[in-house]
Formats: C-alpha cells, sequence, structure tokens
C-alpha cells in the first residue's frame, strides 16, 4: 500500500496535525507514507518524520497546471495508490485524478460547522465528490451529513488520535501562579468562542483566587483578537489574562497548566482535547461536536453547553473550587484516551478503511 495525504497548508490547526500525524505514523506500517502541502508550509513542517516523504507544490492559484503536473509526477514516480486528501485540498486531488484515472481518493472530512450547511454551500464538494473512494469524517454528525448528502456512500467515522510529540523544546514561560493556569488551545477565530471563557473568567473573579488564563494560538488581529483584547484592558486583567500567539513548545506549555478548557459552538474531533488529557489536565469543554463522545461529564471533565454562559461559569467554579476534583478527572482522562485514542488502534481502522 502506497499513500500520500494532502493538505493546504501546514499551519498549526486541527487538520494540519492529523495529516502530519497519519503520515508519520503510516510510514511505520505501509510499503511508502507521503505527505504534500498543496499551499503553504507552515510550522508543523518540523514534526515530519524523517521516514516520510515530503513535497511542497506551492500552489499560487486555485487551478495551478504546473503544480498538478508536478504532483502527477511525484504520484507516478512513488507509485502512490491512494490519495488521503484533507478538508479543502480535495480540490487538488480530483484534479490530479483526472491524469491519473486509476489512483483512489479518500476524502477526509474535518469541518465540524459542515453539519449547519446547506448543499448550495457545499455544491462543488458534492459534485466532485463522485470521484472519492471513500470518506472518513472525525465524528457522527458528519457521517450522517456526508452519508445524506455526498455522491460516494462509502462513509467511515474515523476518530483522531494522538502521539508522543518528541519536541522537547522548552521556549515559551506562562506567567501566574503554579497550579492555578487556566490554557486555551485554539487559534483565534470563529467559532471557538474565546470571549465566552473570558467573560467567564471575569465575572467569576477567578483572578481574585490566584487564577491565570492563557490564549495559545494564532492571532489574525482582525475583529475577533480585538474584541477579546478590548476586554481583557476595559476590565483591568492585563496581569492575569495573557495571549502569546501560535506557539510550536506546546508540550512545554501544557506542562505548566493545571485545567484546558474549550469552547466552540461548533467542533469536528478536537485534536487538542487529546493533547490535554495526554499533559494529564482537568478539562472543561464544549459539549459541541465530538467532545461528548470523549468526555464524560464529572468523570473526565466537565461538559458545557457552549450557548449557555450560567452552565460554562458553573463548570468553570467545580474545577477551580476543588483540587480533588482536578486530580480525579485529569486522571480518568488520560486513561480514557490511552484506552480508545491510541496511534495503534485508529491506524489499523485506517488502513481497514483504505483496503475497502
Amino acid at each position: 500500500m502506497r499513500v500520500v495525504q494532502i493538505i493546504d497548508s501546514l499551519a498549526l490547526g486541527g487538520a494540519e496535525k492529523m495529516a502530519v500525524n497519519f503520515a508519520n505514523a503510516l510510514a511505520d506500517e505501509v510499503e511508502f507514507s507521503g505527505l504534500i502541502a498543496t499551499r503553504k508550509e507552515g510550522d508543523l513542517l518540523n514534526q515530519i518524520n524523517k521516514n516520510v516523504s515530503y513535497l511542497f507544490l506551492n500552489r499560487k492559484k486555485q487551478i495551478d497546471f504546473n503544480a498538478i503536473f508536478r504532483l502527477r509526477t511525484y504520484l507516478k514516480k512513488n507509485k502512490v495508490d491512494i490519495i488521503h486528501a484533507h478538508s479543502s485540498s480535495f480540490f487538488t486531488a480530483v484534479l490530479v485524478k483526472f491524469t491519473l484515472p486509476g489512483i483512489k481518493i479518500v476524502w477526509h472530512d474535518h469541518y465540524g460547522p459542515r453539519i449547519r450547511e446547506t448543499k448550495k454551500e457545499n455544491k462543488t464538494l458534492i459534485a466532485l465528490s463522485y470521484f472519492f473512494s471513500s470518506v472518513l469524517t472525525v465524528n457522527l454528525q458528519l457521517q450522517d451529513w456526508n452519508i445524506k448528502n455526498m455522491h460516494c456512500k462509502k462513509v467511515f467515522f474515523l476518530p483522531n488520535f494522538v502521539s508522543k510529540r518528541e519536541d522537547n523544546q522548552q521556549l515559551t514561560t506562562l506567567n501566574g501562579n503554579d497550579n492555578k493556569r487556566i490554557v486555551f488551545l485554539a487559534n483565534l477565530k470563529d467559532p471557538k468562542n474565546h470571549l465566552l471563557i473570558v467573560k467567564s473568567f471575569h465575572e467569576l473573579k477567578l483572578e481574585q483566587s490566584g487564577w491565570s488564563l492563557h490564549l495559545i494560538g494564532k492571532d489574525y488581529f482582525d475583529s475577533y483578537s480585538d474584541n477579546i483584547k478590548k476586554f481583557i484592558n476595559s476590565n483591568s486583567l492585563q496581569n492575569h489574562i495573557h495571549l502569546y500567539g501560535s506557539k510550536n513548545d506546546v508540550n512545554y506549555i501544557l506542562s505548566q497548566s493545571t485545567v484546558g478548557v474549550l469552547a466552540s459552538t461548533d467542533e469536528g474531533f478536537p485534536v487538542t482535547l487529546l493533547e490535554y488529557a495526554m499533559a494529564q489536565l482537568a478539562v472543561v469543554s464544549t459539549n459541541a461536536g465530538y467532545c461528548s463522545q470523549v468526555i464524560q461529564d464529572g468523570f473526565n471533565g466537565l461538559l458545557f453547553d457552549p450557548l449557555n454562559d450560567l452552565e460554562v461559569k458553573s463548570q468553570l467554579k467545580k474545577v477551580t473550587d476543588d483540587e480533588l476534583l482536578r486530580k480525579n478527572l485529569s486522571v480518568n482522562f488520560r486513561e480514557t484516551v490511552i484506552k480508545n485514542y491510541s496511534k495503534d488502534k485508529v491506524i489499523e481502522k485506517l488502513i481497514a478503511a483504505y483496503k475497502n
């Protein structure tokens, strides 16, 4: 089996992380594992293992014939059987299939908000799904959406997985008191819902009991992040809520943290939750997407409705008030993730889907 993962960018993001994770994991399991970035590189470039074949297409426009023929040459040279296309990279995969009809496309849907979208909003994707051999989805709602709307009827749910990151960088020292840091690992954009957590932190007056909040993720310097910064400044929270931008030393950042939060109004299957689990953080999470399947409320984390301010405040208060609860949640969550979302289990399912 000779497989390449295709992703449009190597910027830090959930789909991008999983493309790299799959390429790295498959390198030990199949004859050939490659990774192709179509449009731009990014911080994940240095996380690609040496035994993974890598190609950067540097696609300049939506239909870039030079990029397509470079991709065709690469696929032919390496005798690739399967293109595993993540998110929006399906378009490039289909274009190259027109020149190599025998190649199979497996499309991977990571986009949680799609379940609220119409056929019209996804007309290009649906039209091109005629050329997919199968579809993988990161949660069960997306699986249902794809079965109902796509022309490809082989649709499989495949959970994300976490593998130990061998990054020993120690670059980012978090502000605040030890054992009282709340971390929020997500790029600053919709539908991540940062302001809900920022406002809840303020209204609970968590800073008065020594807690601090740390936002780790790309800042697009738009109205979304401006609203967060204005709220922090207008409430004099600069010494208690901190923005760091995009960071590569996530393991080290999480090792300094106590509570991990996620507040998205829509989600697929957030890799962030798995990273929190492996860092043994107590987690307070949205119930959107697959989050409510990963987390059993009160056992290995605390869930809330992201549209309900009172719920998130109640759960944040519980976790910050009770050290024993934090310990129990964190231990249970790590055990859950190791048992159900290990690399070996998920890669076994992936290879079975490829064979299908």
